[in-house]
């Protein structure tokens, strides 16, 4: 498997699905697999945080299956077709959680993913709806940012902006780190103001505005928990890497994923889309993609279609304390190279099979998914050190990133 792939792992015991709003319910997931020693538990497009020193629970990709909840119409959602955000004010008895929601729900639009099926008794094939996300409008002339795992699968989508369903298309998708960007056919739309993630702190509040359950245009509020979590998933597509995400105890469940996190000033600074839980509902800890490594995909995939990312060019197997017994390895832990793609970064660096990846950067190695975080946090261009053991030899290494172009 290269850097962007996985490898045959043992099971681990099944996690909980999100509960579905309405019926239908989702069918069970297959047991999910894991690295060994109980490293990741996995739900659709979620896994356990690597690296952090959290309980174990689930994280989970939050979208809702089955229709939306109707809501009664509000102020905000005829509001919803203005050109600009308002201004934000706060003052007298106007909270911030007021003024943010004011200034930046209109941007904020409820997905609705539609399957196609043959009903038997009229003959004709009908749409259904089958789930539901959040969507944040970043350009005035129809472009929606969201998750991967809101789109995917869906074989129509039905954006509501403000009192209007419109049909959106898909731009493209980036399943590597659950982004994707749909377009509808408008003009004027009341884009996003979009801020930044580059200096944000532990403490400050946070406002977050999606469809959880169905229920558009939903805002809660809360802080900045922590900064620079990182998770790998598994799905279909192959690995996902969650990299820097943002901790949050702003009320998020299944439904956000897609919405909006917003700072103070009303500016969007994080794309909402994982939960840790044990329940498949919000307990106090959700994730959202930072804005600025959010925009750069799309902004790419608007432009070309696609996005790119680093690449190595290794195939890798964890090693845990058992593999290493058995084989007699000199480390405990680590990333085993299976073998190395011709001509690619790891080529030149001069990594060889057999070699043990145990740090890339400052990233410390102890699995197939530590090796993909790692090379993701980093640039197409950048060079990275790479600590691998040679026989009873450390060597440290040098590669420089290539983009994995035409690697998917």
């Amino acid at each position: 498997m290269s850097d962007d792939s996985t490898v045959p792992r043992e099971p681990v015991p099944a996690v909980v699905p999100p509960p579905a709003w309405v019926p239908p319910a989702p069918s069970a997931p297959e047991p999910p697999r894991s690295q060994g020693g109980g490293r990741a538990f996995l739900f659709g497009l979620a896994g356990v945080l690597v690296g952090a020193a959290l309980a174990v629970a689930v994280m989970l990709a939050l979208v809702v299956p089955g229709e939306r909840t109707e809501s009664p119409s509000s102020s905000l959602q005829q509001t919803a077709t203005q050109t600009a955000p308002a201004s934000i004010e706060v003052t007298g008895d106007v909270t911030f959680a007021e003024a943010v929601a004011a200034k930046a729900t209109p941007s904020v639009v409820f997905v609705q993913i539609e399957q196609l099926r043959f009903d038997p008794f009229t003959g004709r094939t009908v749409a259904r709806a089958v789930g539901n996300g959040s969507g944040v409008i970043i350009r005035p002339d129809g472009y929606i940012l969201t998750n991967n795992h809101v789109v995917a699968g869906a074989d129509r989508l039905v954006v509501s902006i403000g009192a209007e369903d419109v049909t959106a298309t898909v731009v493209g998708t980036d399943p590597s780190t659950d982004l994707a960007v749909v377009k509808v056919d408008r003009t004027g739309l009341p884009a996003a103001e979009i801020g930044s993630s580059a200096e944000l702190r532990v403490g400050q509040p946070v406002v977050a505005i999606g469809a959880p359950w169905g229920l558009e245009k939903t805002v809660t509020a809360g802080i900045i928990s922590a900064l620079g979590r990182s998770s790998v998933a598994e799905s279909a597509s192959g690995l996902t890497a969650y990299t820097s995400l943002i901790q949050t105890d702003a009320a998020i469940n299944p439904g956000n994923s897609g919405g909006a996190l917003c700072d103070a000033k009303g500016r969007v600074i994080g794309i909402n889309t994982l939960i840790q839980s044990t329940s498949g509902a919000f307990a106090g800890i959700g994730f959202a993609i930072p804005i600025d490594f959010a925009m750069g995909v799309a902004d790419e995939i608007i432009a070309t279609g696609r996005a790119t990312h680093p690449f190595m060019g290794v195939a890798t197997a964890t090693i845990d304390e058992s593999t290493a017994q058995r084989f007699e390895l000199p480390v405990t832990a680590g990333a085993y190279v299976q073998s190395v793609v011709s001509g690619s970064p790891a080529a030149t660096a001069g990594i060889q099979p057999g070699d043990i990846i145990v740090r890339i950067g400052n990233a410390k190695i102890e699995s197939v998914e530590d090796v993909f975080a790692a090379v993701r946090s980093h640039k197409v261009g950048e060079q990275v050190e790479v600590e691998v053991v040679r026989g009873r030899k450390r060597l440290t290494l040098k590669a420089t990133l290539a983009a994995d172009t035409g690697r998917r």
